[in-house]
């Protein structure tokens, strides 16, 4: 295949191999994979006004529907280095973007990774951004859960608690020496997207179809995420070769524990969970989980990231402002599980 240097307008690729901080890329695209068809019958026929100033057209919403199809990029370096492909799975009311540009304009890990000589597959889960979502509540049961600007600034552990988040980034209230950008967080807002409690199946039926044309592979998730990998990696063990899990937010089956005993995984923490209302039981869960897997014969490793020195993280890891840190811990790991060449 011919070496080609892409240079993209946005941030994501910021130019060729010869330029200080480029990106060689050799091949990327985009596809989507997953999903089923669903008919619908027995709706009213609606009269709808496509275009203002113009004529009605009548809308019969009766017939078959494609749903639950899952949105993936892909990018191959043109000196690969990582023995597998690696996918990187998002968050709750999150989408792929959040391993893209960093909300204060600094290189995200899709960057990191790629000049690593990762091929890598970066993903819009199920109703989430480009994947797009199903019609409520006819086929989606439950409704979409919204979050305020100031949820995730208290949420994730880059505030101090209630009443910390501020539109004046002067009068923001941080956790003392967070490293979330402050100056990028209403910025990072602007991606926060609607998510449902009611899709894990549908979701995790597209990351296996993921699992399924690409791999095998090593899965990078995020919090919600986590789970989601954990899930996968139990229904193709053949498949998935590591796991590499930044907070996850709940964990697999426990009574297929077993079938994780042969995919190393590392489980990486931040800053602040232990005086947080929730992150010391959900971390908690995810230590007794790992447990099983030793038990199992398994390898399940921790990396805490204050305790080696590298602290005040938020939820929001690959964010923060030391998050090319954080991607060389996860680079060291990799290299050190012999998947790296």
């Amino acid at each position: 295949m011919i070496r080609l240097c892409l240079t993209l307008s946005i941030a994501l690729l910021a130019g060729c191999a010869t330029q200080q901080g480029g990106l060689a890329i050799k091949d990327m695209g985009s596809f989507h994979v997953g999903g089923r068809e669903v008919t619908l019958s027995g709706l009213p026929v609606k009269e709808v006004l496509f275009t203002a100033g113009g004529v009605p057209a009548k809308l019969d919403p009766n017939g078959v529907y494609q749903v639950e199809q899952m949105y993936v990029q892909y990018f191959v370096p043109s000196q690969q280095r990582g023995k597998l492909p690696l996918l990187m799975w998002h968050g709750g009311g999150l989408t792929g973007v959040t391993y893209e540009t960093k909300p204060d304009g600094g290189e995200g890990w899709v960057n990191f990774f790629i000049k690593q000589g990762w091929t890598v597959y970066n993903s819009d889960a199920v109703e989430r951004g480009r994947s797009g979502w199903a019609m409520y509540p006819e086929i989606t049961k439950t409704e979409p859960v919204f979050l305020t600007k100031e949820n995730p600034f208290e949420r994730f552990r880059i505030g101090a608690g209630a009443n910390s988040y501020s539109k004046d980034v002067s009068k923001m209230k941080p956790l003392p020496g967070n490293q979330f950008p402050l100056e990028g967080y209403d910025n990072f807002t602007k991606q926060v997207v609607p998510r449902w409690t009611s899709t894990d199946a549908p979701i995790i039926a597209a990351y296996t179809a993921l699992v399924d044309k690409v791999c095998p592979c090593i899965v990078l998730a995020h919090s919600q995420g986590g789970p989601f990998a954990y899930r996968v990696a139990q229904a193709r063990p053949d498949k998935v070769k590591a796991l590499v899990l930044v907070e996850p937010a709940g964990v697999g089956d426990a009574a297929n524990v077993s079938a994780l005993k042969n995919i190393p995984s590392v489980s990486i923490y931040g800053d602040y969970v232990e005086t947080d209302s929730r992150w010391p039981t959900i971390r908690a869960n995810n230590m007794k989980f790992q447990d099983a897997i030793r038990a199992a014969g398994g390898k399940a490793d921790l990396i805490n990231l204050p305790a080696m020195g590298i602290k005040g993280n938020s939820h929001m890891m690959m964010m923060d402002k030391n998050s090319g840190d954080i991607a060389a811990v996860i680079q060291k790991w990799l290299e050190g599980k012999g998947l790296v060449q």
